[in-house]
Protein backbone atom coordinates (compact mmCIF):
# COMPACT_ATOMS: atom_id res chain seq x y z
CA UNK A 1 0.00 0.00 0.00
CA UNK A 2 1.49 3.02 -1.18
CA UNK A 3 1.62 6.13 2.09
CA UNK A 4 2.62 9.49 1.55
CA UNK A 5 6.21 8.88 2.52
CA UNK A 6 6.28 6.83 -0.59
CA UNK A 7 5.61 10.29 -2.57
CA UNK A 8 7.56 13.53 -3.37
CA UNK A 9 5.96 16.86 -4.54
CA UNK A 10 7.94 19.38 -6.29
CA UNK A 11 7.67 22.30 -4.48
CA UNK A 12 7.94 24.73 -7.29
CA UNK A 13 4.93 22.94 -9.84
CA UNK A 14 3.30 20.98 -7.72
CA UNK A 15 4.10 17.83 -9.92
CA UNK A 16 3.81 14.33 -7.81
CA UNK A 17 6.19 11.88 -8.40
CA UNK A 18 6.96 7.77 -6.52
CA UNK A 19 10.13 7.91 -4.79
CA UNK A 20 12.95 6.14 -5.15
CA UNK A 21 15.83 5.24 -3.40
CA UNK A 22 19.08 7.14 -4.69
CA UNK A 23 22.02 5.92 -5.53
CA UNK A 24 25.19 8.14 -3.89
CA UNK A 25 26.07 11.04 -6.11
CA UNK A 26 22.14 10.58 -7.83
CA UNK A 27 19.97 14.02 -7.97
CA UNK A 28 16.36 13.38 -8.75
CA UNK A 29 14.85 16.20 -11.06
CA UNK A 30 11.33 17.53 -11.68
CA UNK A 31 10.95 16.15 -15.61
CA UNK A 32 8.36 19.02 -15.60
CA UNK A 33 9.94 22.43 -14.19
CA UNK A 34 13.60 20.95 -13.54
CA UNK A 35 13.31 21.71 -9.97
CA UNK A 36 15.88 19.63 -7.34
CA UNK A 37 13.34 16.86 -6.05
CA UNK A 38 15.80 15.23 -3.30
CA UNK A 39 19.78 13.98 -3.69
CA UNK A 40 21.14 11.24 -2.08
CA UNK A 41 21.72 11.56 1.73
CA UNK A 42 25.37 11.15 2.17
CA UNK A 43 25.40 11.46 5.61
CA UNK A 44 22.85 9.44 7.93
CA UNK A 45 21.03 10.27 11.07
CA UNK A 46 23.49 9.42 13.64
CA UNK A 47 26.32 11.24 11.67
CA UNK A 48 24.14 14.32 11.30
CA UNK A 49 23.55 14.30 15.09
CA UNK A 50 27.50 13.95 15.66
CA UNK A 51 28.23 16.98 13.49
CA UNK A 52 25.65 18.97 14.54
CA UNK A 53 26.97 18.32 18.27
CA UNK A 54 30.35 18.82 17.18
CA UNK A 55 29.55 22.41 15.88
CA UNK A 56 28.29 23.30 18.89
CA UNK A 57 31.33 23.14 20.89
CA UNK A 58 33.15 24.53 18.20
CA UNK A 59 30.22 27.52 18.22
CA UNK A 60 31.12 28.05 21.80
CA UNK A 61 34.75 28.05 21.60
CA UNK A 62 34.51 30.62 18.89
CA UNK A 63 32.31 33.15 21.16
CA UNK A 64 34.22 32.67 24.36
CA UNK A 65 37.92 32.57 23.02
CA UNK A 66 39.57 36.15 21.67
CA UNK A 67 39.32 36.43 17.86
CA UNK A 68 42.96 37.78 17.53
CA UNK A 69 45.46 39.87 19.92
CA UNK A 70 47.12 43.36 18.45
CA UNK A 71 50.54 43.89 19.69
CA UNK A 72 52.24 47.50 19.46
CA UNK A 73 55.33 48.75 21.11
CA UNK A 74 54.73 46.17 23.76
CA UNK A 75 51.16 46.46 24.39
CA UNK A 76 48.56 43.84 23.51
CA UNK A 77 45.09 43.57 23.28
CA UNK A 78 42.52 40.68 22.50
CA UNK A 79 38.69 40.82 22.16
CA UNK A 80 36.26 38.14 21.29
CA UNK A 81 32.95 38.67 19.28
CA UNK A 82 31.20 39.62 21.40
CA UNK A 83 33.43 42.31 22.57
CA UNK A 84 33.86 43.43 19.25
CA UNK A 85 30.02 43.95 19.11
CA UNK A 86 29.84 45.71 22.15
CA UNK A 87 33.01 48.23 21.15
CA UNK A 88 30.53 48.88 17.83
CA UNK A 89 27.43 49.50 19.89
CA UNK A 90 29.55 52.33 22.08
CA UNK A 91 30.98 53.64 19.18
CA UNK A 92 27.82 54.46 17.65
CA UNK A 93 27.36 51.78 14.82
CA UNK A 94 24.18 49.83 16.91
CA UNK A 95 23.11 48.56 13.15
CA UNK A 96 26.27 47.37 12.62
CA UNK A 97 26.22 45.43 15.85
CA UNK A 98 22.77 44.53 15.58
CA UNK A 99 23.44 42.89 12.38
CA UNK A 100 26.52 41.17 13.73
CA UNK A 101 24.93 39.96 16.41
CA UNK A 102 21.75 38.56 14.38
CA UNK A 103 23.70 36.64 11.49
CA UNK A 104 27.32 35.19 13.49
CA UNK A 105 25.58 34.86 16.76
CA UNK A 106 21.56 34.41 16.69
CA UNK A 107 20.93 32.49 13.22
CA UNK A 108 23.75 30.20 13.08
CA UNK A 109 22.51 29.37 16.98
CA UNK A 110 19.56 28.78 16.32
CA UNK A 111 19.84 26.45 12.98
CA UNK A 112 22.39 24.37 15.07
CA UNK A 113 19.84 24.23 18.04
CA UNK A 114 16.70 23.24 15.93
CA UNK A 115 18.97 20.90 13.74
CA UNK A 116 20.02 19.04 16.86
CA UNK A 117 16.27 19.19 18.34
CA UNK A 118 14.70 17.35 14.84
CA UNK A 119 17.56 15.06 14.60
CA UNK A 120 17.67 14.28 18.53
CA UNK A 121 14.18 12.55 17.88
CA UNK A 122 15.02 11.51 14.28
CA UNK A 123 17.80 8.90 15.31
CA UNK A 124 14.88 6.81 17.20
CA UNK A 125 12.62 7.10 13.87
CA UNK A 126 10.09 9.89 15.15
CA UNK A 127 9.69 13.30 14.49
CA UNK A 128 9.73 15.67 17.09
CA UNK A 129 7.35 18.16 18.84
CA UNK A 130 6.89 21.23 16.71
CA UNK A 131 8.60 19.11 13.39
CA UNK A 132 6.96 21.10 10.89
CA UNK A 133 7.39 24.81 12.56
CA UNK A 134 11.07 23.71 13.04
CA UNK A 135 11.57 22.32 9.49
CA UNK A 136 9.90 25.76 8.10
CA UNK A 137 12.34 27.48 10.41
CA UNK A 138 15.52 25.52 8.84
CA UNK A 139 14.45 26.80 5.57
CA UNK A 140 14.05 30.49 6.64
CA UNK A 141 17.27 30.57 8.63
CA UNK A 142 19.69 28.91 6.58
CA UNK A 143 20.15 32.12 4.47
CA UNK A 144 20.83 34.55 7.41
CA UNK A 145 23.75 32.39 8.76
CA UNK A 146 26.44 34.24 7.38
CA UNK A 147 29.78 33.20 9.34
CA UNK A 148 31.80 32.52 6.09
CA UNK A 149 31.11 36.63 5.20
CA UNK A 150 32.79 37.29 8.57
CA UNK A 151 35.68 34.71 8.42
CA UNK A 152 36.28 36.46 4.59
CA UNK A 153 36.41 40.11 6.31
CA UNK A 154 38.34 39.11 9.06
CA UNK A 155 41.68 37.79 6.75
CA UNK A 156 41.43 40.48 5.02
CA UNK A 157 41.45 43.06 7.53
CA UNK A 158 44.11 40.84 9.41
CA UNK A 159 46.20 40.96 6.15
CA UNK A 160 45.46 44.79 6.64
CA UNK A 161 46.67 45.57 10.24
CA UNK A 162 49.76 43.39 10.10
CA UNK A 163 51.31 46.50 8.46
CA UNK A 164 50.57 48.06 11.92
CA UNK A 165 50.39 45.87 14.45
CA UNK A 166 51.69 42.66 15.57
CA UNK A 167 49.04 40.49 14.83
CA UNK A 168 48.60 37.24 16.35
CA UNK A 169 45.11 35.05 15.50
CA UNK A 170 43.45 33.45 18.54
CA UNK A 171 41.63 30.26 19.33
CA UNK A 172 38.27 32.02 18.47
CA UNK A 173 39.04 32.58 14.67
CA UNK A 174 40.04 29.11 14.17
CA UNK A 175 37.20 27.74 15.83
CA UNK A 176 35.12 30.65 13.55
CA UNK A 177 36.78 28.39 10.76
CA UNK A 178 36.21 24.96 11.70
CA UNK A 179 32.45 26.27 12.51
CA UNK A 180 32.00 27.37 8.49
CA UNK A 181 33.25 24.27 7.31
CA UNK A 182 31.08 22.80 9.37
CA UNK A 183 27.88 24.65 9.15
CA UNK A 184 28.56 24.13 5.19
CA UNK A 185 28.53 20.78 5.20
CA UNK A 186 25.30 20.47 7.08
CA UNK A 187 23.64 22.99 5.16
CA UNK A 188 24.17 21.15 2.61
CA UNK A 189 22.71 18.38 3.41
CA UNK A 190 18.75 17.61 2.79
CA UNK A 191 16.78 18.51 5.05
CA UNK A 192 13.32 17.53 3.51
CA UNK A 193 14.87 13.89 4.01
CA UNK A 194 13.89 13.48 7.65
CA UNK A 195 10.41 14.08 6.39
CA UNK A 196 10.49 10.30 5.04
CA UNK A 197 13.16 9.09 7.93
CA UNK A 198 10.38 10.11 10.64
CA UNK A 199 7.15 9.02 11.88
CA UNK A 200 4.69 10.74 13.67
CA UNK A 201 4.57 9.38 17.42
CA UNK A 202 0.78 7.25 17.28
CA UNK A 203 -1.83 9.07 19.39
Amino acid sequence: MQTAQDLIICEHCDSVYRRRTLARGDVADCVVCGAVLERHQWIGVEGQFALVVTSAIVFLIANLSPIVTLGLSGMSSATTLWGAVIAMWRDGAQLVAFLTAMTLFFFPLSQIAIFGWVLWFARSGRRAPGFARAMWALVSIKPWSMIEVFMLGTLVAVVKAHTYFDVVPGAGIWAFGVLTLLITVFSSLDSRELWTVTREDPA
